[in-house]
C-alpha cells in the first residue's frame, strides 16, 4: 500500500511520440523498437498481433542452451550422435543447412555456431535433443520458458522455425503437420531483450561474420551470416552486432535486430517486411529495420531526469513522532537515468509514493529512523497523459528509485515523551479555553 504525492519538477511539453511513430512509416505487418538497457518501447506497430516468426524461434533454442551450459547440464566440447531425424533434415539443401554424417560425431559448440551464424535447422534441432532427450520434450521446454520470462501471445511447436510441413511427418509429436512457430512483435523482442542481457556471449557469436564449419575436413562449408546488416556484410549498419533473421513463406521477411553505438543498445524486430511496393524480400527487412536505428540514434538521448539525493519540493522533510527530532530529511537514493526522445524530458514529472507501512494516518514516521531507511520511492510518468510502456516489469523498476531518510532520528526517552503528552494536554485545554472566550465577545 501507498500515499501518493504528485509533483512537477519541470515545465513544458515535450514531442509528440504519436507523430514520431507515424513519421517513421515501417512497412511491416508489425514492428517495435526498444531500448535494450530498461526494455522502454520507442516506437511499435500492432505489437500485439501474434504472426509467423520462422527462424527468430531460434533465439529461444539458443536461450534454454546458454542457460543448460551456464547450470553444468550441457557442455560445450559434448559431442552429440546424430539423429535420423537430424541426418534427414541436414542433407535437405533447400533448408538453410550444414550437410551431417549420419555416422558423425560433432561437438555442441560447433552446432551452436553453425545455428546462430548461418541459422542451420539440423543443427538446432540436434542441440534440442541434446537438451531434453527429444525435441518434442524440447518444445514443451520452449513453452514453460516462454511462460516464467512473462511472453505473452506465442506458440512454439519445435526448435528451428521450419514449418511442420518440412519434418516430413517427423515433426514433434502434439504438434500440427503445418503448424510454425508464432509470436507477437512484443514477445519477439522480450525473448531478444532477456537473451542479450542474461546471455550477453550470444553476441559474440552472433556477430561473426563469416565462418568455415568443420574447417580443414571434407565436410568444410562457408557459413556466411544471414544477417547482412552486421558491418562487413551487403547492408551493413554501424554497431549492428546480432541477432536473428527468420523466412518462410507462412512468416514472411522476419528479422529481430540489436545495435550499440555512443553509449546506447537498442533491439528491433521486423515480421512480413516488404518494400515500398508491398513485396517482401531480404533488402525490405533491413531497410526497414535501418529506419528504427536511424530514428533512436539520432532522436533519443539517455537522460539524469532526477539526480541523486533529489529532494521533493514541498516534501524535503517527513515529520516523525516519538523521536528526539520532530521531522527527517529524505531524498532519492540514487538517480533516474532513462532513454528518451530528444526534448522530452521536460515532459516528465516525478511522483513521490510513501510507505504507507512506515507512515500514520497524519503521515508521520515513528522513531527510531535510521539514515538510509527507504520510506517510499520515487517514479516518473509523462506530464501528457502518455505512458511510459515497458517489455517486463524489471524494466519498470529502471524508472523508479528508493526514497531515503537522510539522518538518523533516535527515539525520545520516556521523560521527554512524557512531557510532549502533559505539553500537548494542557496545550489542548488551554486551545479550548481560548476559543471559549473569544466565544463571549
Amino acid at each position: 500500500m501507498a500515499v501518493i504525492l504528485f509533483f512537477s519538477l519541470f515545465a513544458g511539453m515535450g514531442q509528440d511520440k504519436a507523430e514520431a511513430a507515424a513519421a517513421l512509416n515501417i512497412n511491416a505487418d508489425g514492428a517495435i523498437l526498444v531500448d535494450a538497457e530498461s526494455g522502454k518501447v520507442l516506437y511499435e506497430k500492432n505489437a500485439d498481433n501474434v504472426m509467423g516468426i520462422a527462424s527468430m524461434t531460434k533465439m529461444m533454442t539458443e536461450y534454454l542452451l546458454l542457460d543448460a551450459i551456464k547450470h553444468g547440464k550441457v557442455k560445450w566440447d559434448q559431442e552429440y550422435n546424430v539423429s535420423d531425424l537430424v541426418y534427414k533434415i541436414s542433407q535437405d539443401r533447400a533448408l538453410s543447412n550444414v550437410p551431417l554424417r549420419q555416422d558423425g560425431t560433432y561437438k555442441i559448440r560447433e552446432l551452436y555456431e553453425a545455428m546462430v551464424i548461418y541459422s542451420a535447422n539440423a543443427a538446432t534441432i540436434a542441440i534440442a535433443e541434446t537438451i531434453a532427450g527429444s525435441e518434442t520434450n524440447f518444445v514443451k521446454m520452449m513453452n514453460e520458458k516462454a511462460k516464467r520470462l512473462g511472453l505473452k501471445d506465442y506458440k512454439f511447436v519445435n526448435s528451428s522455425g521450419l514449418n511442420n510441413a518440412e519434418y516430413r511427418g517427423m515433426h514433434p509429436e502434439g504438434t500440427g503437420e503445418t503448424e510454425e512457430n508464432v509470436m507477437s512483435p512484443r514477445a519477439v523482442a522480450s525473448l531478444a531483450f532477456h537473451l542479450i542481457n542474461e546471455y550477453p556471449e550470444v553476441l559474440k557469436t552472433a556477430s561473426i561474420p563469416k565462418k568455415t564449419f568443420r574447417e580443414g575436413t571434407s565436410d568444410a562449408i562457408n557459413m556466411i551470416n544471414w544477417n547482412w546488416m552486421l558491418p562487413s556484410l551487403d547492408y551493413g549498419y554501424k554497431g549492428v552486432d546480432g541477432l536473428k533473421t527468420g523466412t518462410t513463406d507462412f512468416a514472411g521477411y522476419c528479422f529481430t535486430g540489436t545495435a550499440s553505438r555512443d553509449g546506447k543498445r537498442f533491439i528491433t524486430v521486423v515480421q512480413n517486411a516488404k518494400d515500398a511496393s508491398g513485396k517482401g524480400d531480404y533488402k525490405a527487412r533491413f531497410d526497414e529495420t535501418k529506419k528504427m536505428f536511424d530514428y533512436a540514434f539520432a532522436n533519443t538521448t539517455k537522460e539524469t531526469i532526477v539526480p541523486k539525493h533529489y529532494q521533493v519540493k514541498g516534501h524535503k522533510t517527513i515529520p516523525v513522532i516519538k523521536g528526539k527530532n520532530d521531522q527527517v530529511k529524505v531524498y532519492t537514493k540514487s538517480a533516474i537515468n532513462m532513454i528518451i526522445e530528444n526534448g522530452e524530458k521536460e515532459n516528465y514529472k516525478p511522483i513521490l509514493v510513501l510507505d504507507k507501512n512506515k507512515i500514520n494516518k497524519k503521515g508521520e514516521l515513528t522513531a527510531p529512523i535510521k539514515k538510509g531507511d527507504k520510506v517510499g520511492y520515487l517514479t516518473l510518468e509523462p506530464k501528457n497523459g502518455d505512458k511510459v510502456n515497458f517489455l517486463t516489469e524489471e524494466g519498470k523498476g529502471k524508472v523508479q528509485v528508493d526514497v531515503i531518510a537522510a539522518q538518523d532520528v533516535e527515539k525520545a526517552n520516556w521523560f521527554v515523551l512524557m512531557m510532549r503528552g502533559i505539553g500537548g494536554f494542557f496545550g489542548d485545554v488551554w486551545g479550548g479555553i481560548s476559543s471559549a472566550v473569544k466565544g463571549w465577545f
